[in-house]
C-alpha cells in the first residue's frame, strides 16, 4: 500500500514510517525542509498547515497518517494554544482538501485521550463523552475535521494516544533527565491516572488498522492497564536506581505551565477497548516491562 505520513520525521514518525517500509509499504513523507530519510522512503516538500503543490501527491497514494502537531509540553499562553490548534485543524483541513479523486481510501488521523477530559477513577473507552477543557475541544474539533474525509469516500479512523513511551523522546524523554539527576517524583498528589503506550504496540496497532478495514472511528492507542503517576515515578525510580520521593507540588506546576500544569495534574483512565475487541495483542501491556526496554534501548 502507499502510505502518505504528515509529521513523520517527530517522535512517532521517525519508528511508525521505517516500520511500514519493513512491512512492504510504500511511505511519502511531507515534510517543511529537504532532509535526509531513512532507506526506501519518498518525501515531498511543503507546509502542511498551507495549500500547496504537496496536496497534488496525496492523491497518488491510498492511505494518509496524519500525525502532525505542534509540541503541546510548553507553558500555554494564547500564542502558544493558537499555534497547538492550528497546527493539527489547518493541517487535517488541508488533506481532507486534497482528497477529491476516491483513491485514498483509508485516513489516520491522530487525536488524543485528552478528548475525554478528566473523568477521575471512571474507566474510558472510545464511547466516553468528550471533556470541556482546551485539550478536549481541540481533540473534539480536530476529530471532526477529519470526518470530513468520508464525504469523499474515505474510512477514517481517529487515533486517540495516550502518552507514548519510546526513546529520545516524548514524555520519558523528558523525565528521566529529571531521575538521573535525582529530582524525579510524581506530580502533585501522584493519585492521577497515566495512560500510556509503548511505541512498538503503537506501531503494530497501525500495522494491525491496515489490516482490518472493517475498524473506523475513534481508537484508543493506550495500554490496558493504566498506572497511577506515583506508581509510574516508583517504577521509573527502580530501574534507574534514582530516588523517586520528590514530588513536584501541583502549584508549583500550575505556576510554571499555567494551563498546561493542570492537565499533568489531572489524567486519564483510559482503555483500548475496540483494539482489544479486534483480537490485537499487546506487546507491552504492563509499566514496568515497558519502561524497562525503553531505558535498557536508549543506553541510560
Amino acid at each position: 500500500m502507499k502510505i502518505f505520513i504528515t509529521g513523520g520525521t517527530g517522535f512517532v514518525g521517525k519508528t511508525l514510517a521505517p516500520a511500514l517500509v519493513r512491512s512492504g509499504h510504500a511511505v511519502t513523507i511531507l515534510t517543511r525542509a529537504a532532509k535526509e530519510l531513512s532507506s526506501g522512503i519518498s518525501w515531498v516538500e511543503g507546509d502542511p498547515t498551507q495549500k500547496g503543490k504537496w496536496q497534488d501527491a496525496v492523491k497518488e497514494h491510498e492511505a494518509i497518517i496524519n500525525l502532525a502537531g505542534a509540541s503541546i509540553f510548553t507553558r500555554w499562553t494564547e500564542e502558544a494554544k493558537k499555534r497547538i490548534r492550528d497546527s493539527r485543524i489547518l493541517t487535517t483541513r488541508r488533506l481532507v482538501e486534497s482528497l477529491d479523486d476516491g483513491r485514498v481510501k483509508a485516513f489516520f488521523s491522530t487525536s488524543a485521550i485528552g478528548y475525554y477530559g478528566f473523568h477521575g477513577d471512571e474507566f474510558l473507552s472510545e464511547e466516553a463523552s468528550p471533556g470541556e477543557d482546551f485539550l478536549a475541544i481541540l481533540a473534539k474539533d480536530w476529530e471532526a475535521e477529519a470526518k470530513e474525509a468520508e464525504k469523499k469516500g474515505c474510512r477514517v479512523v481517529n487515533t486517540r494516544f495516550g502518552i507514548v513511551l519510546g526513546e529520545k523522546g516524548g514524555a520519558l524523554g523528558q523525565m528521566i533527565p529529571l531521575f538521573n539527576k535525582y529530582l524525579g517524583g510524581p506530580l502533585g498528589s501522584g493519585k492521577q491516572w497515566f495512560s500510556w503506550i509503548h511505541i512498538e504496540d503503537l506501531v503494530r496497532a497501525y500495522l494491525f488498522l491496515l489490516e482490518h478495514p472493517e475498524i473506523f472511528g475513534p481508537v484508543n492507542f493506550a495500554a490496558p492497564n493504566p498506572v497511577r503517576n506515583k506508581e509510574l515515578s516508583q517504577w521509573l525510580g527502580r530501574i534507574l536506581g534514582r530516588p523517586a520521593i520528590l514530588p513536584a507540588p501541583g502549584f508549583m506546576l500550575r505556576l510554571v505551565l499555567g494551563e498546561f500544569g493542570s492537565i499533568l495534574l489531572e489524567g486519564q483512565r483510559v482503555i483500548p477497548r475496540k483494539l482489544i475487541q479486534a483480537g490485537f495483542q499487546f506487546q507491552y501491556p504492563d509499566i514496568a516491562p515497558a519502561l524497562r526496554q525503553v531505558i535498557r534501548t536508549s543506553g541510560n
